[in-house]
């Protein structure tokens, strides 16, 4: 039999939580055990304990990659001259994050690990994700294309993406091209609405 091959410890972190985010998104959290996820990805179970401590820990760094892979996706939208086309990009990099980690969305907006509840530090490390929309919508704003407080309006915008791609991951909204079309119909009359 041959020897598994080395990784480094981040790419068994990530192998790590997409195995269990896949197990969660397609079994239901019965079938997210530390064995489980640790046969998925061809290691001991001491693998999953050394890096997370146990399940709750496993669960926590899903969490908080779902979280890093937005912000991540967020941090690629250039800032550019015109903030409102800045705001819709960080729209469209919040769909390309969804679309490339449906396994953990679930997880990152909904309860379906009801042992898992976010504590104030894991409150706190995903917060400059939407801090980073209340900044753009405050460009906006200091425009005059937007109306109303940063922090109101993230929260809509935020709604009405987690709405469009909680709805474009169950296959609600059609093909790509379709979903992306009414992405960016309500996004503009979202937009256009707010000014």
């Amino acid at each position: 039999m041959p020897r598994p091959r080395n990784r480094d410890y981040a790419e068994l972190r990530r192998e790590l939580v997409d195995a269990g985010g896949r197990l969660l998104a397609e079994e239901g959290p019965a079938a997210l055990s530390t064995r489980r996820v640790a046969q998925e990805v061809g290691v001991s179970t001491t693998a999953v304990y050394s890096l997370f401590g146990d399940k709750a820990g496993l669960v926590r760094e899903m969490f908080l990659a779902g979280f890093e892979r937005l912000a991540e996706a967020f941090d690629a939208v250039p800032r550019t001259d015109d903030p409102v086309a800045d705001l819709l990009a960080l729209g469209g990099a919040y769909r390309a994050s969804a679309r490339a980690n449906p396994h953990l969305y679930e997880l990152m907006f909904g309860r379906p690990v009801p042992e898992f509840e976010p504590d104030g530090e894991t409150g706190e490390r995903i917060r400059p994700t939407f801090d980073a929309l209340v900044a753009a919508v405050a460009r906006c704003v200091d425009v005059g294309a937007v109306k109303g407080r940063p922090d109101d309006v993230a929260v809509q915008l935020n709604a009405l993406a987690h709405g469009l791609s909680s709805l474009e991951l169950r296959g609600a909204l059609g093909g790509a091209e379709e979903a992306e079309g009414v992405w960016g119909r309500a996004f503009g009359a979202m937009v256009r609405g707010l000014g």
